[in-house]
């Protein structure tokens, strides 16, 4: 049977688990990295030079590492993390190798494209901008007052009721890699991630936004494991997976789902979220993928056997 081909989108830590489970089922795979980092080594490496942040992207690379000994070696190097009191204390090598292919070469694609070679990953790692972007969002606060964060750090840390989120620059140019891999996709996934800084910026993309939309390919939301907001890692914990997909709808409100996987705990009003995933034309999917009770992050091995029972189910055909 043809391998299907997907496309991943998101960022960070929660791309990265969406990969090493998407790695289990196909070798045909394209990761579209969010670019609007700009915290800890990748803002340090964006105040020194133009580049994109490469942390997000080194995560990718490293979670689509061939493996055997050489890729497991060479992905351990690539987030291995200098400690010093000097300057290069939390850089992680990766993040310095990207920058240097960077500073050197100019083109991101071809730096990405010579450590997967490296790395002999399995598929495709790409930036979702032909630009390095900032984020920016207006929160509702108290009273009716807003505040405006600026800058991926500011944003996790903001507090209050999202009114409004853009990029900057606007209508940024998206890589020509990114709309090909999206238009010749079978499957197509989005999150989990920080929601606000991570998976929504893929939808401010106007050339990006508008190939998601018209694509033929099968499209998977994976919802977050929505952690208690003391613990971090995401803009809109404890909010509810309604309000996640609302965003969506808000910025995409032509995009339609064929499914939305949520973990089973997480869904506390199951009725009325499934009449809004069927709005998106989609089905609801819930599992148990946490990694054990009260974790916040996801299992490999069960997103892994979810999404090859998903997607055979519907390659059958």
């Amino acid at each position: 049977m043809t391998q299907p081909k997907v496309v991943a989108l998101g960022g960070g830590h929660g791309l990265a688990a969406t990969l090493s489970a998407l790695r289990k089922v196909t070798s045909e795979i394209t990761a579209i990295v969010t670019v609007a980092d700009n915290g800890g080594s990748s803002g340090r490496l964006r105040e020194e030079f133009p580049i994109f942040p490469p942390g997000d992207l080194r995560m990718a690379l490293a979670a689509l590492c061939s493996d055997d000994e050489w890729g497991r070696s060479w992905a351990e190097i690539m987030q291995y993390r200098f400690t010093s009191q000097g300057p290069l204390d939390g850089h992680p090598v990766g993040n310095l190798l990207l920058a240097a292919l960077w500073d050197r070469d100019e083109d991101p694609v071809a730096g990405l494209d010579r450590v997967g070679a490296l790395l002999k990953v399995v598929g495709r790692v790409l930036p979702m901008a032909a630009e390095p972007l900032d984020i920016e969002a207006e929160f509702e606060v108290s009273n009716g007052e807003t505040e405006i964060a600026r800058g991926q750090i500011a944003v996790a840390g903001a507090s209050g009721r999202l009114r409004n989120l853009t990029i900057i620059p606007e209508n940024p140019p998206a890589r020509i890699e990114a709309l090909s891999a999206i238009a010749h996709a079978d499957w197509i996934t989005m999150g989990p991630g920080s929601w606000i800084s991570s998976v929504l910026p893929h939808l401010l993309i106007p050339a990006q936004r508008d190939a998601l939309i018209s694509s033929k390919a099968q499209k998977i939301l994976l919802l977050n494991l929505d952690p208690h907001p003391s613990q971090g890692g995401d803009e809109l914990a404890g909010k509810s997976p309604q309000e996640h997909l609302k965003l969506i709808a808000k910025y995409a409100p032509h995009l339609t789902l064929s499914y939305v996987i949520a973990d089973t705990s997480v869904v506390q009003q199951p009725a009325e979220l499934e009449k809004l995933v069927k709005s998106f034309g989609g089905r609801l999917i819930t599992a148990d993928l946490r990694q054990e009770r009260g974790s916040i992050h996801h299992n490999v091995e069960k997103l892994a056997q979810l999404l090859a029972s998903v997607m055979n189910e519907t390659l059958v055909g």
